[in-house]
Order: structure tokens, then C-alpha cells, then sequence
């Protein structure tokens, strides 16, 4: 590995591929990685600090909505500092197969141009039914295809998920799913529905609704939706594409859509509030002081009040907006605590936008350790 390779990893600039990460283990003559019967086993050595800064990527769960609601847009669509992860590669895949082109840009950016007419019988069933996301793909093909076929919608195992939600909210616009052999089969009668109370206040079914208005016209009223930021992402995405929102991270949108989008437009994700409580936990858990940057604090404002209530001194910088114009960031630098935390009276636990954000509770038990 080369002086420039390192300096990279140690910024944490650099992918490590499994073959690199056995030559370290060489090198230190440590075992860091084992490779067993598909799957892979890390060795990780404790006891050590933190030192330094670290700067957030972009949110997952906010790019792979993204990427579904890029087909409502015939223009050309760039997206800014999008994270190269799994999950992002394999909506990429069914993209691609279906017709759009999209080519990675200076690094981290990501340009799409999507043809006249999609090859919807060409689609990657493979890396469809390797993600639940592909089930948002629904809200923006309603809009040209009256009778289409998406691979049942797979993903992270997080025991029995139903499509209901999504069933309820896409039939008042006139949507009808059904399941078959290895596929969801998907007829429209197109109409707008005036108002809406979703079933579930989950992510994925509010951003299918909001793709689903879109491009209905006349305007849509949305009660019970999720307000998570994700959604209020996916929402500015849209309102860059000419599409009216009011209501952005509350349980009430109101959406005015337009019938037709033709725009070149540039977006960024906002930075992972996930990612940023996973770096704070660590800082916590390691009696390190580090500085986390670009954190998108309003996201996590509950986690960082809980944190303070138990001892922790936080410090803050002056706010900024994000890439994207609309978001607060701040770097947040995490004190070191001396094992001086107390636990909180109540129990910590999850709720619903702006609760604790159910992905970060599992941050919490390494904390409740120290």
C-alpha cells in the first residue's frame, strides 16, 4: 500500500477493498478481518481513544429516495456528495437497466438522464429483490405507466414488513398493487385524491405518497405523514422540481403537484444524522474527545439533550446551512467525561420524528456501559 494509500485511510478518504484489509492484517501481523462461510467477521481491538475530527457523509436512506424519485424529472438530474454504498449501487443497477443513464462525476457526484420511454420489461430483478427501497419506485412510474411490474421488494432482514401502508395510500390515487409470482404487478387509473390519512407514519410509504402527488395535479392534503428527515430531504428534493410542499417535518403536507418535469437540477443530500450519533456514541464510549463536522443537529436534537441530561458536556459551533441550502448543520465536538455520566431517571427509548430516532437507540447501550 502506498504512503498516499495511507494517508487517505487515515483521512478517512479511502474504500478498503477485503484483499487490502488482509494485507494490513499482514502487515501489523494482527488478524483484523476474518472471511467465513459468506459472511465476515471483524476483530476489533478496544481500549484505545479517539483523537481528531471527523467529517458526516450523506444520508443512505435519504439517496436511495432520491434516486426513485429522479425518474420523475426528464431532465437531467445531478446529485452532490451521494454516498457509494451498497445499497445506493444496487438502485443504480435497476436504473440502469431500465434505460437511465448515470455516471459518477468528480468523485462523489452523481449525474442521471433518464430516456423518453423506460425498458421496464429489462429490469435487474436480481438487484431489485436485494432492496425494499425499489418499492418507491412505485410512486414515480405511476405517472407513465398505467400497467408495470417492480420484483418483490427485499432487503435488511428486521423481522415481517407488509406493504400495506403502501397499498392503502397508492389506492386513492387510483394505484392498485397486487402480488404475484416473484413480482408486484401494478395497475393505475389515475386520480387525485384530495386527502389522505396514511395507515402507517413510516418513511418509505410518505415518500411514495409524495412522489405519487408529485406529479397530480390539483393538491393533496397528507395527514399522519412521517416528518423524519429522509422525507423532509426527499421534499426539497421536489420542491427544486417546481413541486409545492407546506407542512416539510410535520405529520401534515400539503402538496400541489405539476403534470409534467423537465428540469436540469442540482441536489446534495443532507449529511447522516445516524452516522453522526454512531461517531458520537463511539467518542462517548471511548472517553475521547473528538470534533463530529456538519452535523445535522436539529435531526438529533433529543439524542443530544439525553446525552447532556447524563453529564456529557457537548460543545457547539456557530450553525451553517448544508450543500443543499435548506438544512442547519454545525460541527459538534464531544468532551471527554472521566466516567462522571449518570443514568437518566426515565427509560431512553424511540418514537417517531422528532422522538428519538428508533436507528440510534442501539448508540445508546455501549453508553449505558461507562
Amino acid at each position: 500500500t502506498s504512503q498516499s494509500a495511507i494517508n487517505r485511510i487515515e483521512k478517512g478518504k479511502q474504500n478498503l477493498s477485503i484483499e487490502t484489509l488482509g494485507r494490513l492484517s499482514d502487515a501489523l501481523n494482527k488478524q483484523i478481518i476474518t472471511l467465513g462461510s459468506g459472511s465476515v467477521n471483524l476483530r476489533v481491538e478496544g481500549g484505545h481513544e479517539l483523537h481528531g475530527s471527523i467529517k458526516l457523509k450523506t444520508s443512505k436512506n435519504a439517496a436511495v429516495a432520491l434516486l426513485c424519485a429522479s425518474l420523475l424529472n426528464h431532465g437531467t438530474t445531478k446529485f452532490l456528495n451521494f454516498p457509494r454504498i451498497e445499497e445506493v449501487f444496487r438502485i443504480i443497477e435497476v436504473l440502469e437497466s431500465i434505460g437511465v443513464q448515470a455516471k459518477w462525476t468528480n468523485g462523489n457526484n452523481l449525474e442521471l438522464r433518464r430516456p423518453a420511454e423506460l425498458r421496464l420489461d429489462k429490469i435487474n430483478k436480481d438487484a431489485a429483490r436485494r432492496t425494499r427501497s425499489v418499492l418507491m419506485l412505485v410512486g414515480s412510474l405511476m405517472h407513465v405507466y398505467s400497467d408495470f411490474k417492480i420484483p418483490y421488494a427485499g432487503g435488511c432482514k428486521l423481522g415481517e414488513r407488509t406493504i400495506e401502508p403502501h397499498l392503502f395510500a397508492l389506492e386513492e390515487f387510483g394505484v392498485s398493487i397486487v402480488a404475484h409470482s416473484g413480482s408486484y404487478t401494478v395497475t393505475t387509473k389515475k386520480r387525485a385524491p384530495g386527502e389522505i390519512t396514511l395507515y402507517e407514519q413510516g418513511n418509505t410509504v410518505t415518500n411514495n405518497v409524495l412522489m405519487a402527488a408529485a406529479r397530480t395535479e390539483g393538491t393533496t392534503y397528507v395527514q399522519s405523514a412521517s416528518g423524519d428527515y429522509m422525507v423532509q430531504d426527499l421534499s426539497h428534493f421536489l420542491v427544486k422540481l417546481g413541486v409545492k410542499i407546506e407542512g416539510i417535518g410535520t405529520p401534515f403536507l400539503r402538496i400541489t403537484g405539476v403534470p409534467y418535469i423537465k428540469k436540469n437540477v442540482t441536489y446534495s443530500p443532507t449529511e447522516d444524522p445516524i452516522e453522526a450519533m454512531f461517531f458520537i456514541s463511539s467518542a462517548v464510549t471511548t472517553n475521547s474527545e473528538i470534533k463530529v463536522e456538519r452535523v445535522p443537529y436539529r435531526w438529533i436534537a433529543l439524542e443530544l439533550l439525553k446525552l447532556e441530561k447524563m453529564g456529557l458536556q457537548i460543545s457547539y459551533g456557530k450553525p451553517y446551512k448544508a450543500a443543499n441550502g435548506v438544512v442547519d448543520l454545525r460541527d459538534i465536538t464531544i468532551h471527554k467525561h472521566n466516567g462522571s455520566l449518570k443514568a437518566l431517571t426515565d427509560k431512553i427509548h424511540p418514537n417517531l420524528y422528532p422522538g428519538l430516532n428508533p436507528d440510534n437507540l442501539p448508540y445508546f447501550v455501549p453508553i449505558a456501559c461507562v
